[in-house]
C-alpha cells in the first residue's frame, strides 16, 4: 500500500448563477493502530499509503526504540491483515527495545509532543545537532516547489499535507503525504530510518503547513539540521530550534522566506 488512497462523490457545484454536477475525489482517512513489540502504543488517523514507514518513524520520534534496530514490521500480528482492514501495524524489533507502556488514548492526526520536558528529554538523549550552516537560504526557499512535484495526492484532493527530506542542493530525497502533517513527517523519518539513513545528517526537513513545535521535535529527533515550513512557525518551535542548533524557515514562498532560527541568529 504505497499511494494514500481517494474515493470519488458526485457533488454539486455552484459558481455565481451557474450550477452543475460533478465528481470529485476525496481522500481516505482511516485509523491506524502503532503495536510495538506486541503492544498497542498509538492509535491515529491517518491517510493510508506508507503505513509501515508511519509506524517506524512515529516510533522513533517517540523514543520507543532507543536505538534497538527495527527488525521487522507487518500488518497485524495478531490475525488477518485482510480482516482488520490494513488498519493493525505491528513493528518489531524482536524485544531489544524497551517495554512501551501501552497508549490506551487515540492521537488526531495533527497530535504530538508539547511542552519543555520534551524539550529537555530531547537535550539530554540528542543534544544539539551540527550541520545547520551548509543550507543556504536560496537553496531554502526553493525547495517547497521542488516538493510540489511530489504532491500528486495534494493535486488531486486538496486534502493532504506534505514532507520531504532534501540535501544542500535542494534535491528531494524522500517526499511522502498524509491528512495528518505529522504523520507525513513520520513516514519521511520512517523511510530514512528503514533505509538505515538516521541521523539525518545532510538533510534537510520540508513542510507544506505551519511549523509548530512538533514539527521541530520529529526534526530535531530524526537529526534534521533544517526546517524549511511554507507557512509561520509557532513562538515555541523557534526557542526549540535555537535550542538545537538548527536553521529554521519559514513563508517560503516564491523564492523568498524568512529565518526564525540558525547559526546567524545565534547569541
Amino acid at each position: 500500500m504505497a499511494r494514500g488512497r481517494t474515493e470519488t462523490f458526485l457533488t454539486r457545484t455552484f459558481d455565481g448563477d451557474v450550477g452543475g454536477r460533478r465528481p470529485d475525489q476525496l481522500v481516505v482517512e482511516e485509523p491506524l493502530e502503532i503495536r510495538l513489540d506486541d503492544v498497542l502504543v498509538a492509535t491515529t488517523m491517518r491517510t493510508p499509503g506508507h503505513d509501515f514507514e508511519l509506524a517506524a518513524g512515529w516510533c522513533h520520534a517517540e523514543g520507543l526504540l532507543a536505538g534497538a534496530p527495527v527488525e521487522t514490521i507487518r500488518y497485524c500480528a495478531t490475525g488477518s491483515a485482510v480482516e482488520t482492514g490494513f488498519n493493525v501495524v505491528s513493528v518489531s524489533t524482536r524485544g531489544r527495545a524497551p517495554t512501551p507502556a501501552p497508549r490506551l488514548t487515540a492521537s488526531s492526526s495533527s497530535c504530538g509532543l508539547c511542552g519543555s520536558d520534551s524539550i529537555d528529554d530531547l537535550v539530554d538523549r540528542i543534544g544539539p545537532i551540527p550541520g545547520a550552516d551548509a543550507f543556504r537560504p536560496e537553496v531554502l526557499a526553493g525547495v517547497p516547489e521542488a516538493m510540489r512535484e511530489h504532491q500528486g495526492l495534494f493535486d488531486a484532493t486538496g486534502a493532504v499535507h506534505a514532507a520531504a527530506a532534501f540535501d544542500a542542493t535542494g534535491h528531494v530525497a524522500v517526499a511522502r503525504e498524509d491528512i495528518g502533517r505529522h504523520n507525513a513527517v513520520d513516514k519521511v523519518v520512517g523511510r530514512l530510518l528503514l533505509d538505515g539513513r538516521l541521523p539525518a545528517a545532510g538533510l534537510g526537513l520540508a513542510v507544506s503547513g505551519r511549523a509548530s513545535f512538533e514539527m521541530v521535535q520529529k526534526a530535531w529527533a530524526a537529526g534534521f539540521p533544517a526546517v524549511v515550513a511554507v507557512s509561520a512557525p509557532s513562538a515555541l518551535a523557534v526557542r526549540t530550534a535555537r535550542r538545537a542548533g538548527m536553521t529554521l524557515a519559514g513563508f517560503a514562498r516564491d523564492g523568498a522566506l524568512r529565518i526564525y532560527a540558525g547559526p546567524e541568529l545565534e547569541g
